[in-house]
């Protein structure tokens, strides 16, 4: 999993509440358990005008002219900021994937969905908490600016604006750690591997009989 440092980069603005994972990424496209490839299908139905399939050509698909992400101006952008509750419904993995997938390592919200937050830790997205009226003040600057841009520092947990207005958030200390290290599951079991050698060794040499 890629480290979480800072990030300085354009924002995409999503002025929705109670946005569900069926909406990130439709359920048709939980047929793959494959990790990457579902970018091109973020927000599916809101996105295009037909009905997206796993395995698409999403290069020729026709685009809703009025969907926010298929602006050119926020065409490169790896901060989505949204309204309260994202990420609810069905519990599924595949969201943050596609999030990711589609470049964006950072969403900031008023409120997460609780396995959505959590999902996004261990995939290596940033999910930032900041009350309604911060938010206020980030929709209203990204709509006045073209090229908006937010400085994210994960070790002084604070947000920037290009103004000087700085928000700071709060960040479970082991999530925090993981994120700043890329480390996910796997590395954290594998950062064990000498004491689970020395386990198996010793367990082997009580109970032979075992083996």
């Amino acid at each position: 999993m890629q480290a979480f440092t800072t990030l300085k980069a354009l924002v995409a603005p999503m002025d929705r509440a109670n946005i569900d994972t069926d909406a990130i990424i439709p359920k048709q496209f939980l047929k793959s358990i494959k990790r990457t490839g579902y970018g091109p299908f973020l927000f599916d139905e809101w996105r295009y005008e037909d009905h997206g399939e796993p395995g698409m050509d999403c290069s020729n698909r026709p685009k809703r002219a009025d969907f926010v992400l298929n602006q050119k101006r926020f065409q490169a952008a790896q901060i989505l900021i949204t309204r309260e509750n994202f990420g609810c419904g069905s519990s599924r993995e595949h969201a943050p994937w596609a999030i990711l997938d589609a470049g964006f390592s950072c969403v900031i919200a008023p409120s997460f969905a609780d396995i959505f937050y959590n999902n996004c830790f261990k995939n290596g997205i940033l999910p930032i908490v900041l009350d309604d009226a911060a938010m206020d003040v980030l929709f209203d600057a990204c709509a006045a600016n073209d090229g908006f841009t937010l400085q994210i520092d994960l070790a002084a947990q604070t947000v920037s604006l290009a103004s000087g207005v700085v928000f700071t958030f709060e960040v479970d200390d082991f999530r925090k750690h993981c994120l700043l290290n890329g480390l996910d599951d796997i590395a954290l079991t594998l950062a064990q591997t000498d004491s689970i050698r020395s386990y198996e060794q010793e367990h082997k040499r009580q109970a032979p009989w075992l083996f």
